[in-house]
């Protein structure tokens, strides 16, 4: 079974950037999106041979998240259930005999750090919220989750220490993520690839030098790590200032 996850910086920006012919090679069961930044009404969205679920921000061009499913699920719900973290698009769950999947586009600490307490807030809820799954069945988890967990998964660890998305509250909140039952996937396999990244700035030509953050995840409950057959990071795939990332599973 495969997943594909891909931050898409804008879906209707992105729909003219390839973004349906990558969509309709990749081959995927399930399909999960953030940052799509539209309403439901906003773009003609081929769905041939998908379901497809939305969660729109309540602000216009902001947020959201997506994902086109091939099999009906048996429950969709959308949020975490939390009237604080409910507004802005953030997360779907659906529910599958055998497993949940989740997509999430977790909250960015902005420039000085201005939203870290609320991000702080933010990563407790989904981690109760992630646990209260996983006491149910097994849980995979994806989207873009705004930290680089560790120095290997950025270019430049030291002179970003103290910047959104490296600071050690927000990597920690990703170790405790993992620490209550969870894996990284990418690096359970991969535990030691360097270079490799899924995010890069649209300024100082970062992605032509690849100067990234592996800011994008699949995770999954620990008990599922032997069903993990590959996790890929797409590098090569334009269309967003992210690019996909995949997970095998045999399920």
């Amino acid at each position: 079974m495969k997943f594909v996850s891909w931050n898409v910086n804008g879906l209707r920006a992105c729909m003219g950037k390839g973004f349906s012919d990558y969509f309709k090679a990749s081959g995927a069961d399930f399909f999960c999106l953030q940052e799509t930044k539209m309403q439901p009404d906003q773009a003609e969205i081929p769905t041939e041979g998908y379901r497809l679920y939305m969660n729109s921000a309540e602000k216009k061009g902001y947020s959201g998240t997506a994902v086109f499913a091939k099999q009906e699920p048996l429950s969709v719900s959308y949020g975490i259930g939390q009237e604080e973290h409910d507004h802005e698009g953030r997360v779907i769950t659906l529910e599958y005999p055998d497993f949940f999947l989740v997509t999430v586009y977790t909250p960015n600490s902005q420039r000085g750090l201005t939203r870290l307490d609320y991000r702080m807030t933010w990563e407790d809820a989904f981690r109760d919220y992630l646990k209260a799954l996983d006491r149910k069945k097994p849980v995979i988890v994806c989207g873009d989750m705004n930290v680089a967990h560790k120095p290997i998964d950025l270019k430049n660890p030291k002179s970003n220490e103290q910047n959104a998305g490296f600071t050690p509250q927000e990597r920690e909140k990703m170790t405790e993520l993992l620490a209550s039952g969870f894996t990284d996937t990418f690096r359970f396999l991969y535990p030691d690839r360097k270079d490799i990244y899924s995010w890069w700035s649209y300024m100082f030509h970062a992605r032509e030098n690849n100067s990234g953050w592996r800011i994008d995840y699949f995770l999954c409950s620990d008990r599922l790590q032997g069903k993990i057959k590959d996790a890929g990071i797409e590098t090569q795939v334009m269309g967003s200032d992210h690019c996909p990332v995949t997970l095998e599973l045999e399920l």
